[in-house]
Formats: structure tokens, sequence, C-alpha cells
């Protein structure tokens, strides 16, 4: 059975997001099936960062929620053609970006427990090994549900009082939901931070695992969400700290 793994925040703008297209890149550079749904139904966004253009989605995983398709139908395939060279694939679930179905969402609300039967079928329909959800900062029900089935949950967080404070709701919601296994991950650390001062105070904080810890890259800024930045560039210390979170993440 594939492994669940869920990417949450507390709040917008830690770049759980990236940090979810590049892990995906790096297992299925591994060979990997890998499966994303973009249940930031909202704000969807991650598409952007596959160069998935909103024209070329025919159907979206806002359609699936409203009983317009099976939810396999919804997949797009984005692998990037150094994977396949190795022999991974991406498939990604978009949620829409057009205004009129995000208001629908918003207006309407939909039945959160086809979330949890859609990612089940995901996973056998498209024979996946991984599927990893990029979920609503925040909580409500949507990402509640996707904590609740995870095998587990990567919260992501920066070095900022903000953060800290919300991401020990986070942690303590994951606890009461059982979730089997939860990691830190802090992103955006300035330079002049001391990382191994950050990582302890967060683990005495949250009594949980620092899992990856990610220095704020100006290449990553400068890019804009254009590309995987693991693919286009390997050989960064970004790239090697998210080779290491992936091995951490399977171990």
């Amino acid at each position: 059975m594939a492994a669940i793994i869920s990417l949450h925040s507390f709040r917008g703008g830690t770049g759980k997001s990236n940090l979810t297209a590049n892990l995906a890149a790096t297992f299925a550079l591994q060979g990997r099936r890998v499966g994303i749904v973009d249940a930031d139904i909202q704000s969807p966004g991650i598409h952007v960062l596959f160069g998935l253009d909103e024209q070329q989605v025919d159907h979206a995983l806002n359609d699936y929620l409203h009983g317009a398709c099976p939810i396999e139908q919804t997949a797009h395939d984005v692998t990037p053609p150094g994977v396949a060279q190795r022999g991974g694939s991406i498939q990604l679930i978009p949620s829409s970006i057009k205004t009129g179905e995000i208001a629908r969402v918003l207006r309407e609300g939909y039945d959160v427990a086809l979330l949890h039967d859609g990612f089940t079928q995901l996973i056998r329909a498209l024979k996946l090994d991984i599927l990893l959800i990029d979920t609503h900062p925040g909580l409500n029900e949507e990402t509640l549900l996707s904590i609740a089935i995870s095998d587990l949950l990567l919260v992501v967080l920066r070095p900022d009082r903000q953060d800290f404070q919300g991401t020990a709701v986070i942690v303590e919601v994951a606890r009461q939901l059982d979730v089997p296994r939860m990691y830190l991950v802090m992103n955006k650390v300035l330079a002049s931070m001391d990382g191994a001062a950050l990582r302890e105070q967060a683990e005495r904080t949250y009594n949980a695992p620092v899992a990856g810890l990610f220095p704020l890259s100006e290449e990553i800024f400068e890019l804009g969400s254009a590309g995987i930045f693991c693919l286009l560039h390997p050989d960064r210390p970004w790239s090697e700290h998210l080779r290491q979170l992936a091995a951490r993440v399977e171990a």
C-alpha cells in the first residue's frame, strides 16, 4: 500500500507547496510512482511549479468533489523528462484555479468524506507508491481529514514567532488524531541564525523531531515558481537538504 504523506502549515507563506513539489520530484527520481493532491482548494497553486496551464486542465479535484467525474480522471501527468528517464512518474491532481469553481466551494462546500474515498481510489487506479497531500494552511475539515488519514505528517514552519505559536496547535491536533509519524520541517532559515539552536528549541517546544532545516534561498526566490528547483539545481545545498529529508521520511 502506498504511503500517504501530508504537508501542512498553520500559516501561508511557509514554502509548503514548493517543498511538496520538490519532495515529489526527489522521490520520483528514485523510480517511484508519485501522486500529488492539491488539497488547498481555496487557493491552489502547485500546478504552476510543474508548468501545468489551467487551459490544459479538463478535470480538477473540484469536479470529483461535485460528482462530475471519477478522481482518477483529474490526474495529470507532469513527469519531467529527467524523472521519466529514471523510471519515475508524477501525477498531479490540481484544484481548479477558476474563480467560479473556487467561489462554489466556498459557497456550497462539499462532502469531505469524498476525499478519503478519492485518495484510496487514486492509489489503486494509478498504482502509486507515494501520495503527497498539499493541504490548505490552518485548520478546517479537509485538512483535519488529510492529517487523520496520513501515515506521516510533515509540519512546515519558519523561524517566526507566529509560526511557532500556531504550530503548537497543529502538533496537538495531530497527536489527538493519532498520526503514526510526525516531523517538523523548518524552512527559510537565515544564514545568520544558529541552526542547531533552532532545531533544539523546536524539538524541545513540540516534543517532535526536526527532519529538515532549509536555508532561505535567493535562488528559489529568483526562480519564482517557474520550475522544480532540485531538478534544475541538484548540486545546490538546498537540494541536498531535500534529499536528506526524503531519506529521513523513508527511514
